[in-house]
């Protein structure tokens, strides 16, 4: 696993005041590794805490130590039941609340149901849901990492810190990849151009952006924006208006924005789930003369057949971060790298504990980042 080193946080991180407890949410035992690296980094040990199913397949949680008057922190990584982690998490804050805790921060690196968060349809902003649900239970503050869009903090009434990964992934990209001022930073769509564009900056490096894939489920023409759904006629709504039609979209062939002809490429995104898509954009960028491709994204669900697709495919390397356990899907894949993030999880919980300023954790951030 690829560590960022750093002596600089490394030196203060285990100076924290007393009344700290760390609590990990997660049942399901492959989930705690994270859990483990931030405590050890703290200098501090995981709070005892019994999390398990009952045979009716109900959660059960029992804090086995004290946690009044006290900060505590609840550690949350998503596992494949991630049901079954949203009722772990929201008992356990209840629990925490009901016995006195001074205050009580959720922290979720990868945070669950991010892609629901615009209406669909008849459907509904899940959200928006989840995090009503969050601070109902007790949740006083919340860090995560890399939201799926930055407006979900605007669905809590709590303060929220959402951490960037892309520190650790482009030091990634500077120390592990030979030739990297080769490269070109891709988007694998338009709406991946911003995150592009960062990384191409920092980077000093060229931009590409592939137009014309198929639309995939977070395009227009399922948002609210159709809802309800247009009229078959123009009568039947009412026979004094006249409403435009939209006119439908229609996507043009494939085209690379940009040039990736003997270069190495590296896809950027926030997650990779299912990789359709990342494995289209690879086959067109080898068609355009790539050499090498990377894909770098925050959180690696890699569900489903991910791990061989990827194994079969023209990428050559898939690089996540911890913030969601994968170390089966490593297993099946020797070409998923990990980057470890838990520095910067620790050194935010030892700043809000401490009651220091986050600022430091937010350098040369953008808006637009």
């Amino acid at each position: 696993m690829f560590c960022v080193p750093s002596t600089e946080i490394g030196a203060i991180m285990n100076v924290t005041k007393g009344g700290l407890v760390l609590f990990s949410a997660n049942s399901n035992s492959s989930c705690m590794e994270l859990s483990k690296r931030i405590a050890e980094r703290l200098g501090v040990e995981m709070g005892k805490v019994q999390v398990y199913q009952e045979p009716n397949r109900e959660t059960r949680v029992q804090i086995q130590e004290s946690v009044r008057g006290k900060d505590v922190f609840i550690i949350q990584t998503v596992s494949k039941d991630v049901n079954t982690t949203i009722m772990e998490l929201l008992i356990m804050v209840y629990a925490c609340k009901t016995s006195c805790a001074k205050s009580i921060i959720g922290v979720i690196p990868y945070f669950p149901y991010s892609k629901q968060c615009k209406m669909r349809k008849r459907g509904s902003i899940v959200s928006k849901l989840l995090a009503s649900m969050m601070c109902k239970a007790g949740l006083t503050h919340l860090i995560t990492m890399d939201l799926h869009q930055k407006e979900i903090q605007g669905f809590f009434n709590i303060p929220v810190d959402n951490l960037r990964a892309s520190p650790f992934l482009l030091q990634y990209i500077q120390e592990e990849i030979p030739d990297y001022r080769n490269a070109v930073i891709v988007a694998k769509s338009p709406a991946s151009a911003k995150r592009a564009q960062s990384f191409a900056e920092r980077l000093r490096l060229g931009i590409a952006v592939i137009h014309g894939e198929a639309q995939d489920a977070e395009s227009d023409m399922v948002d609210g924006r159709h809802s309800p759904p247009t009229a078959k006629n123009i009568a039947a709504i009412h026979p004094s208006l006249e409403i435009p039609m939209l006119i439908p979209k229609e996507k043009p062939p494939i085209t690379v924005v940009g040039d990736v002809g003997g270069r190495i490429a590296i896809i950027v995104d926030d997650i990779i789930d299912d990789v359709d898509s990342f494995l289209a954009a690879a086959e067109t960028l080898k068609e355009r003369g790539a050499y090498k491709i990377f894909v770098m994204a925050t959180h690696g669900l890699l569900s489903s057949d991910a791990p061989r697709l990827i194994e079969e495919s023209a990428i050559d390397e898939v690089v996540v971060t911890n913030t969601i356990p994968h170390e089966i899907q490593k297993l099946q894949c020797p070409k998923i790298k990990t980057v470890d993030i838990s520095m910067i999880l620790s050194e935010a919980i030892r700043r809000i504990h401490n009651g220091e300023s986050m600022s430091y954790l937010f350098r040369n951030i953008g808006l637009d980042d």
